[in-house]
């Protein structure tokens, strides 16, 4: 059945389409801030900051028409913290639908009425962290109650509103990649989707959340065998099958995956407005797109990552579309 976000998926493929044979980025990651109330095991931007210089609504509405984007990310940090952060989302949006938005949150902050408010400022997808499919979400984000009230809310909000526009993030890893048909069955449960990503070792340091043994390597493909067969009558899964099998490769691999395309691809914008083509290299800072691409992306020889905007964006035109449509 054709409807609103089967058109939007369409004109985003389309945007996409049209961005990749200019070379243009195909997503772009507003990092609204760099504060955040948790302090996640696998990430380096926990904890709450007093932030300086941040962009404005307007600094987001130039960016958004200067960059011609078909999908956009408002993440951090934890974007809920910004009291302004729907008028960040109306200056993104633009007559025509585009971008896609989504706000990657772990939604600790996220109440009803937020729910209420940033849908009707133009949030197309709530990306919503989880790790674990119960209390060791608590300890792993280090927010005691946290999976309590994702448990309260996440199906609440699904139910009564009925935008099927809720999507659990879970990254993998050493700690929980064994729970992938629990948080499968977390999200049937809740009556949301769920995407799945891979960690990266560039973000800690810490290799130790590496998957690399191999008996977990065995583990991880049987589950991600298990994630291609669900696909196949079920929508609760939404990472396509072209991803998870190269996030096991990835893993295989021992964490690496070449080919690259930061800068191009993809764009990472700073709270301050600084471009960077990818958010483990900050002090490759850039001023346009152009200079990310021309400085960045055809000098870039790492291979240590395959996050979930490195791995959304890296398709062919023909799967780019497919995957677009089939998935929203």
């Amino acid at each position: 059945m054709w409807d609103m976000k089967t058109g939007l998926a369409v004109k985003t493929a389309l945007r996409s389409a049209g961005n990749l044979l200019a070379k243009k980025p195909l997503c772009v990651s507003f990092e609204v801030t760099y504060s955040c109330p948790a302090m996640c095991r696998h990430c380096n931007r926990g904890g709450l900051k007093e932030e300086n210089g941040l962009m404005g609504p307007d600094d987001y509405r130039r960016l958004s028409h200067e960059l011609s984007i078909s999908t956009c990310q408002l993440s951090g940090g934890e974007p809920l913290t910004r009291d302004d952060l729907e008028d960040i989302v109306r200056a993104v949006k633009r007559p025509s639908g585009l971008p896609m938005l989504i706000c990657v949150s772990n939604w600790w902050l996220m109440t009803e009425e937020r729910y209420v408010s940033l849908n009707e400022a133009g949030v197309d997808i709530f990306s919503v962290s989880l790790d674990f499919p119960d209390e060791r979400h608590d300890d792993f984000r280090q927010i005691k109650g946290h999976y309590d009230k994702l448990s309260d809310l996440v199906p609440r909000m699904a139910k009564k509103y009925g935008k099927n526009n809720i999507v659990l993030n879970s990254a993998l890893t050493q700690a929980n990649f064994s729970e992938i048909p629990g948080l499968v069955e977390q999200a049937e449960k809740w009556g949301v989707k769920i995407a799945f990503s891979a960690y990266c070792v560039l973000r800690t340091g810490d290799s130790g959340y590496c998957i690399t043994d191999g008996k977990d390597l065995d583990l991880l493909r049987r589950h991600i065998d298990y994630l291609v067969e669900h696909k196949k009558h079920s929508d609760t899964v939404l990472s396509s099958s072209h991803l998870l099998k190269n996030t096991l490769r990835f893993f295989q691999d021992d964490g690496n995956f070449p080919g690259c395309k930061a800068g191009e691809r993809f764009l990472i914008i700073r709270p301050d407005g600084v471009m960077n083509a990818c958010s483990f290299f900050p002090e490759h800072e850039y001023k346009t797109q152009k200079e990310a691409r021309e400085n960045f992306d055809i000098r870039n020889t790492c291979t240590k990552c395959y996050v979930a905007i490195r791995s959304s964006t890296e398709r062919s035109l023909v799967r780019l579309f497919r995957d677009s449509v089939e998935a929203y």
